[in-house]
């Protein structure tokens, strides 16, 4: 029955009946071939050397010819019928040994293998699944996130409709399931009333549209769905979506709100449990070419430098760090004190002159849109002519032209601009404008947009001081709403997550247990099990059972710490 049923769904997919019907023509070519060898056959022995043969002689001939069995029990012994032999036997050997074994594999075989291995991927989720995720997807978003999830040990299944590109996920590992997101079926058998939440992460009208699928299974579950364009958020919440990620939007914001320009303010990233996670510029105040001892921040306002961002980088901070002023410290503290920071800094003036944003998509527009909400002049640098046309009103002076040329920029007022936005969504574009920046201007502030992640390290490289890209604002959204914790955006590649301490490490002191110089994390907090929280814990400090590590790194760092020193104790 198992054979039936795999021979039965191999029959019904279209692409093998075209591959059968192909082999079919093939093998009516092999009979016709035979055939019509087999009347020469009869008809050169008889004219020939006078013998009669009938079709069924003539056929066992033209076979055991063509296969090379030759018996020898039928033969011409004209030189003539010698040469039809050679013919029939050379045919015999390109058509049987050479064309159909390809042939076969190509029509055949090859596709009966792709759709057993298409029988094999699921059609459904199991049976027990609950408080999994569903991935409606697979993009670069949906990558990091399901990679973020295996750490978590949060279930998940990401929905695919192409029968081969669903067979590749499946065995790289990915749990697929195969079914077309429109079709209400398909999140039925995902077992939507039983999963922690659905991602709806495709474009905006496809986006509605499986959201309204969604709700017609089930009315409760949580639907982060993506929005591309402002204007499809207030649609997709119609549609039923509990949360709606104006991605595009909130990245041009995030951008913006990194750049040197203004009067200076402390930047407050986010919040995990009772700290405040903020980030600190140092340029043009009075902490450049301090040491972080010599900053007396905590002292000061009781905050505790916990990193430091330098050129792109996010470094372990210790007391003997010197900050330049491209450095800029990352700081933990009560709401309080950091408010008492930013209220000591506001003082100074970092740069009056206006900010150079290239690129007039929508992240481009959002970030000049924030940007002059805090009054911070914009000059817009547009390639396209048409597209420009629509950005007069949008920034302060618009620059119609090619920002790899630095004429173009020195128009935008590079020269005198405390900082660029990158915002296209083009890698390469991005990287050589990054580096043209750094080499008219080593001290101007660069933020960049990424759009993949392989592209980090050259952007980093060509001189770029901060960048984030929209999947990896996507995924720490996403997660936050999941984990029911506030939204904290460090940069690209860099999360802040807590981990219980390992059984290997108890005992140890922190500077014992080795854990920067063996995953690169960074520990700027340890919780007691009474509740404490200790900000940026000095090396002497013992590490005991029932504490938890804060600490952040990149995925990869994580997934180090975790082979080194093991599970919880």
């Amino acid at each position: 029955m198992t054979l039936i049923r795999t021979l039965a769904h191999f029959l019904r997919d279209r692409k093998v009946r075209r591959s059968l019907w192909a082999l079919l023509k093939f093998v009516v070519f092999v009979v016709a071939m035979v055939l019509a060898f087999s009347v020469g056959f009869q008809v050169l022995m008889a004219r020939l050397e006078g013998r009669s043969f009938s079709m069924l002689t003539s056929i066992y001939w033209t076979l055991s010819t063509m296969t090379t069995l030759g018996y020898g029990d039928i033969v011409f012994e004209s030189e003539a019928g010698r040469i039809y032999t050679l013919a029939v036997l050379m045919g015999g050997i390109v058509t049987i040994f050479i064309v159909f074994p390809f042939t076969f594999i190509r029509f055949f075989y090859a596709p009966w293998l792709e759709a057993q291995i298409r029988n094999r991927i699921p059609r459904k989720v199991p049976a027990d699944a609950r408080g999994h995720v569903v991935v409606c997807t697979f993009n670069p978003l949906a990558d990091g996130l399901i990679e973020r999830l295996s750490q978590e040990r949060i279930p998940y299944f990401v929905i695919e409709p192409d029968a081969e590109r669903a067979s590749e996920m499946y065995f790289s590992g990915v749990s697929v399931v195969m079914g077309e997101v429109d079709d209400p079926g398909t999140f039925e058998a995902m077992r939507v009333s039983e999963a922690r939440l659905v991602l709806v992460n495709l474009t905006d009208e496809v986006n509605a549209n499986v959201t309204f699928t969604v709700r017609e299974v089930d009315a409760a579950v949580p639907v982060v769905a993506i929005a591309r364009q402002d204007h499809a958020v207030e649609v997709l919440r119609r549609a039923g979506a509990t949360h709606v990620l104006p991605i595009n939007r909130w990245l041009g914001e995030q951008l913006a709100s990194r750049v040197n320009a203004g009067q200076h303010h402390v930047h407050v990233i986010g919040r995990y449990r009772d700290l405040v996670v903020a980030e600190l510029p140092v340029y043009h105040t009075p902490l450049a070419g301090k040491t972080v001892r010599e900053t007396r921040l905590r002292e000061h306002a009781g905050v505790s430098i916990v990193g430091v961002w330098e050129r792109g980088r996010l470094h372990p901070v210790h007391p003997d760090m010197r900050l330049t002023e491209a450095s800029v410290p990352v700081v933990v503290g009560t709401p309080e004190q950091v408010e008492e920071l930013d209220y000591l800094f506001a003082i100074y003036d970092v740069n009056p002159h206006a900010v150079v944003v290239v690129g007039g998509g929508d992240v481009g527009r959002a970030a000049a849109r924030a940007l002059r909400e805090r009054k911070i002049p914009v000059h817009l640098i547009e390639q396209d002519p048409a597209v420009a046309k629509r950005l007069r009103g949008a920034c302060d002076r618009l620059v119609t032209g090619d920002a790899m040329d630095p004429e173009v920029l020195r128009e935008a007022g590079f020269d005198e601009a405390p900082s660029v936005i990158i915002t296209t969504t083009d890698d390469a574009l991005n990287v050589f404008v990054t580096a043209q920046c750094r080499r008219l201007r080593p001290d101007v502030r660069i933020i960049s947009r990424i759009s993949r992640e392989r592209n980090i390290e050259a952007i980093h490289h060509a001189g770029a001081d901060f960048v984030l890209g929209s999947a990896a604002l996507g995924i720490e959204a996403t997660l936050s709403i999941l984990m029911g914790k506030e939204l904290i955006v460090l940069g690209e590649g860099i999360e802040l997550f807590s981990m219980p301490l390992p059984k290997s490490l108890s005992g140890k002191t922190l500077a014992q247990s080795d854990i920067g110089a063996q995953t690169a994390l960074t520990v700027i907090a340890i919780q007691h099990p009474d509740g404490t929280l200790r900000t940026n814990p000095p090396a002497s400090t013992v590490l005991m059972p029932g504490m938890e590590l804060i600490l952040f790194g990149s995925a990869a760092q994580r997934q180090r710490f975790t082979e080194v020193f093991g599970e919880a104790g």
